[in-house]
């Protein structure tokens, strides 16, 4: 499944790119780790598998899934997605159990888009579910890994995805505060990296980025075609992409 949504993402995306800064932290390599982060858009989901299959590719990952969703994407069921229904005290229990079994042991990996909903990039505060913070109860020996996810149309036709990671939290220090602290703590950690994020991402420099996958550059179609041709007949070469459409 990873080969295939990197296939479909360098159709529909021009990039999924990593800020040069946030890459995951050493130590979450051993795991278990719970990398909570933003939930802005359709895409999480793709860009999770996309980052899973980089940068943890040994460890078994699972996410949390809206139970109605999951109905309607049963694939990701078999790509470690479990369905829970967090508007219920009982769908909250089953969301505890099922993350109290997953991180029992190393080398496990939990993602979780801790919004619970879609939500604009730019919302402030977060609004994580507290449900994220109550997860250092069962796994005193995870790290807690903030993920930002924003996205945003520069000068290709496709959308650039932006990732970073932020800097870990070991679940230990976060049971040295009271749950609400804790939660404050994790949504703080997060909104930093967003906010960090936010500035490369407003630069629109790809300097500022690691390019995990490029996408199809140019707008495709008879613009392409038509510049492509007009490209030989003048004995230039042709680059796809709005920046570079016509190299000398």
């Amino acid at each position: 499944m990873g080969v295939y949504f990197a296939r479909y993402a360098r159709r529909h995306l021009n990039a999924l790119r990593l800020a040069e800064w946030g890459r995951p932290p050493a130590a979450a390599a051993g795991g278990p780790v719970v990398i909570y982060c933003n939930h802005p858009a359709w895409w999480d989901a793709a860009v999770i598998i996309l980052l899973a299959q980089r940068f943890f590719p040994e460890a078994e990952s699972y996410a949390p899934f809206d139970a109605a969703m999951l109905a309607r994407y049963r694939i990701f069921s078999r790509m470690g997605a479990f369905g829970v229904d967090l508007d219920s005290p009982r769908g909250a229990a089953a969301f505890m159990a099922a993350s109290r079994t997953i991180l029992d042991r190393p080398g496990r990996v939990m993602w979780i888009t801790a919004q619970g909903r879609f939500s604009d990039v730019r919302e402030r505060p977060l609004g994580l579910r507290p449900g994220v913070a109550r997860l250092a109860e069962l796994a005193p020996d995870a790290l807690f890994v903030p993920l930002a996810l924003d996205y945003a149309f520069w000068e290709e036709r496709g959308a650039e995805a932006c990732t970073a990671f932020g800097p870990g939290i070991p679940a230990r220090d976060l049971l040295a505060l009271p749950r609400p602290d804790r939660l404050a703590r994790l949504e703080a950690d997060l909104t930093a990296t967003l906010d960090r994020l936010a500035t490369d991402v407003r630069s629109r420099d790809p300097a500022r980025f690691a390019s995990l996958l490029d996408g199809r550059r140019g707008v495709g179609g008879i613009y392409d075609a038509w510049h492509r041709l007009t490209a030989a007949l003048t004995g230039r070469r042709f680059v796809a992409g709005h920046r570079e459409g016509r190299a000398p």
